[in-house]
């Protein structure tokens, strides 16, 4: 029998980048993770985006929120606000995001501001926080072949342009996804 896939909060900054964002999408289409988050980490996220891309629009983005949510399933964590009274992080906007992960029993936030979590915060609840490129390594370790089906079907899907293995791979790594693609390229499975 297969693990179940692990619970993971995604902070907003991890779905503000398109590629990177797709790409978790599709880990959680195949039930690679659990993927979670709340309107307010999709209203961070999407505020984010608007602020630094012009050619964007505001009804382009809640489109893709509401893809998001119909793909993943039980993903939206709600009544997580109760847990935030006597949160203390460093930063106190961050709060939201413990709480929802606490209301979801998630395993661990996927964030790229690692200090914003400090691990002393986050053991009393059993959590971790995590890069996205940690994550990915781990469930390189983990589901190898469930990864791989997952960027495949990524791949396949970006057209502009479209992109060849070696492509991808540059791809990923301009996403920060370094360490997984190093473990991907030394791995006899997809070497």
């Amino acid at each position: 029998m297969k693990d179940r896939p692990p619970v993971v909060v995604l902070d907003a900054c991890v779905l503000f980048p398109a590629g990177l964002r797709s790409l978790l999408m599709w880990l959680a289409v195949n039930e690679v993770i659990r993927a979670k988050w709340s309107d307010q980490i999709h209203e961070e996220w999407i505020r984010n985006v608007l602020a630094k891309r012009s050619d964007v629009t505001r009804s382009q983005l809640e489109r893709v929120r509401m893809l998001m949510d119909q793909t993943a399933g039980d993903c939206l964590v709600t009544g997580y606000e109760r847990h935030a009274a006597g949160l203390d992080l460093p930063d106190p906007d961050d709060g939201h995001v413990l709480a929802a992960a606490i209301e979801c029993g998630a395993e661990a936030i996927v964030t790229w501001n690692l200090a914003d979590f400090p691990v002393a915060h986050l053991d009393r609840f059993g959590i971790k926080a995590i890069s996205p490129d940690e994550l990915l390594c781990r469930l390189i370790d983990s589901s190898e072949a469930e990864v791989l089906v997952s960027m495949h079907e990524h791949r396949r899907t970006m057209k502009n342009p479209p992109m060849d293995e070696a492509g991808y791979r540059q791809f990923l790594k301009r996403q920060g996804l370094i360490e997984s693609v190093a473990r991907l390229e030394s791995s006899p499975e997809t070497s």
